[in-house]
């Protein structure tokens, strides 16, 4: 079995004191999509274990996991050896030139006990399956991005937004001409619109502030804003 840099061996986590409690995560097929996962989970402290079949992605990988192992994850004994069950995530990231081995890796997943499974879907189909075999959540990266894409060509106020499951969606946007000079109690958003503004964010400031009801709204402010899908959309097509 491959050794971490660390000098571990794989799949035997390393012990955590009280002021270590960093998370460990599993990432299961490293394409454009599961590289830049471990990367960003490996940036922000997660102990990331980097797997893919392939040398070449497991060697990048190596360069910024805590430990990165060649394998093939619809291998059971291989995939054990790695110890899911003893990870705080496992993220079955593999690409759609391997449909079938995702569900494959992801049913392995759940039988080994790996207490919280993320799995990547290409379509409805290939999610409704993934959950089928035991995921306890399904991405669709392509899918989420080409939603906010779309969002922001469409309302040029739009700056970012972030689904939070199916009902719930956190947008970043400025406020259109029309709510400049106004107060949100004036405005009275959640009644009239059905969204809330949380937060304010002020590049003069360089401050994020959660705003009161007598907050006024200037031409450079940043809201961020809770409310249902399309809401924002429904309220730019209104007053922008």
């Amino acid at each position: 079995m491959k050794r971490s840099r660390s000098g571990e061996a794989e799949g035997r986590p390393r012990e955590k004191g009280p002021n270590n409690m960093k998370k460990q995560a599993m990432v299961i097929g490293l394409g454009q999509f599961g590289m830049a996962l471990a990367r960003s989970l490996s940036a922000r402290q997660v102990e990331v274990l980097a797997v893919d079949a392939r040398a070449e992605r497991v060697r990048v990988a190596s360069g910024f996991a805590v430990s990165s192992v060649q394998f093939d994850a619809t291998d059971e004994a291989a995939l054990l050896r790695a110890a899911p069950d003893r990870r705080d995530v496992c993220i079955c990231s593999i690409g759609d030139e391997a449909r079938e081995a995702s569900i494959i890796c992801t049913a392995l997943l759940r039988q080994l006990g790996a207490p919280y499974i993320v799995a990547r879907a290409t379509d409805p189909l290939h999610e409704r399956i993934l959950r089928l075999v035991g995921a306890h959540d399904v991405v669709n990266p392509e899918s989420a991005y080409g939603e906010r894409l779309a969002t922001r060509l469409l309302y040029a106020g739009v700056l970012d937004e972030v689904p939070l499951g199916p009902d719930l969606v956190i947008t970043e946007m400025r406020p259109p001409p029309a709510m400049v000079g106004r107060t949100l109690q004036e405005l009275e958003l959640p009644r009239r619109h059905g969204l809330t503004v949380v937060a304010i964010r002020r590049p003069t400031e360089d401050a994020v502030a959660r705003p009161g009801p007598n907050e006024r709204l200037q031409s450079d402010d940043i809201l961020v804003v809770v409310s249902a899908p399309g809401a924002v959309a429904r309220l730019l097509d209104r007053v922008g």
